[in-house]
């Protein structure tokens, strides 16, 4: 995922600052792992459920008492890649910090690339999955040698995303909108060619802050559209289909992982009923319930889209350390051979650019105010 807003100097400002540690006795014995993503503003919701699993992750590493400790340090990136580019430098220069888990949105990793490429820093994230992230030939945006990356890139999810929607709609009148940052339109870029150009009647590119959609709404309408696919992210996407259901839409919406998000049902309400979505993810309550009632147990609320993920990059790390490593360019290298067995029991390596071998894309759907999985898109 990606996502670029345009915020002002103080919003930097603050972000610079927002960089603490959460974990951790601070020793030293102790050595760091940092997770990077948004954890305040509009996406807050992804940052804070990918954060938990990371934290969970620690917490039962250093439940075991072992001789070294593991710290976690927050660095907030609001999911925009400017801030970002606030943020990464402190991380990088903290030598005392030895891999990241994230960044979580594919911009906001392509703005701290400079700076975690030039200090080693090794990246697993369990979210962002712009394609360039991981091709060699896109100057600028490849993160090899340090970026790895848990879940399929959308050159998997564009066309999952197209069949998913059209699904059981005998003659689909396909609208698609993007929100103009690199991730949304880069989904686009796979899921249009994935349909017929018959079935797409419209297109539209919207500011991911558009708080009016009615123009984008009146477009719809005049096409006859009944599928509608938005790109962007969990909050506009709120705000765009009620506004459509405001304005007698009944058709079909659905997005891709950037709506992937318990806070999306809660901001749409009625109006995000039987939305479908994709990810490249599954809710870790489904892949070990026992693991999902500690994690609520420990950390008071339940599992959020990209615990698993989030988990295992944070165990990776982890591993890494427990096998002795503790500098940057050690822990890179074991990443880099790993066969590393998820929490669903799938085995995760990386390849030479830093995609794993997980190649998935899973469909959901709002049903009663709430983001259930409805298995593999096939």
């Amino acid at each position: 995922m990606n996502k670029k807003i345009l915020g002002g100097l103080a919003a930097v400002a603050a972000a610079v600052v927002a960089v603490v540690l959460t974990i951790g006795g601070g020793g030293s014995d102790t050595i760091k792992i940092a997770y990077q993503g948004p954890l305040s503003g509009g996406e807050a919701q992804t940052g804070t459920d990918e954060q938990n699993a990371v934290k969970f992750a620690i917490e039962l590493y250093n439940a075991t008492n072992p001789e070294q400790k593991i710290e976690l340090v927050s660095a907030d990136d609001q999911g925009d890649g400017t801030v970002a580019a606030s943020v990464a430098p402190g991380i990088a220069n903290d030598k005392s910090i030895v891999a990241v888990v994230g960044p979580a949105y594919s911009g906001a990793t392509i703005a701290s690339l400079p700076y975690y490429k030039e200090a080693g820093m090794p990246l697993i994230s369990p979210s962002a999955t712009k394609v360039s992230l991981t091709d060699p030939t896109v100057d600028g945006e490849f993160g090899g040698p340090v970026f790895h990356r848990i879940p399929a890139t959308d050159k998997i999810q564009g066309p999952a995303l197209g069949k998913l929607a059209v699904q059981g709609i005998a003659a689909p009148k396909v609208f698609i909108i993007d929100d103009q940052s690199a991730y949304s339109v880069g989904l686009v870029e796979y899921l249009t060619p994935s349909l017929p150009a018959s079935v797409v009647v419209g297109t539209d590119s919207t500011k991911n802050d558009t708080s009016d959609f009615s123009a984008t709404v009146a477009k719809i309408k005049s096409k006859g559209a009944n599928v509608v696919i938005y790109t962007g992210y969990y909050s506009q996407a709120a705000v765009l289909v009620k506004q459509l259901r405001d304005g007698g839409y009944k058709g079909i919406f659905a997005g891709g992982d950037g709506v992937l998000n318990s806070e999306f049902a809660v901001l749409a309400g009625a109006a995000a009923e039987g939305a479908r979505l994709t990810g490249a993810t599954v809710p870790l309550a489904e892949l070990s319930p026992d693991l999902a009632a500690k994690f609520k147990e420990s950390l008071g609320v339940e599992p959020g889209v990209y615990a698993a993920e989030s988990f295992d990059a944070a165990n990776i790390i982890i591993d890494a350390i427990k096998a002795g490593n503790k500098t940057r360019e050690t822990i890179l290298a074991y990443i880099k051979s790993v066969q590393f067995t998820g929490v669903g029991g799938d085995v995760i390596s990386f390849d030479a650019n830093g995609d794993s071998t997980l190649g998935f894309i899973n469909g959901f759907e709002v049903k009663s105010g709430k983001v259930v999985s409805t298995g593999a898109v096939k």
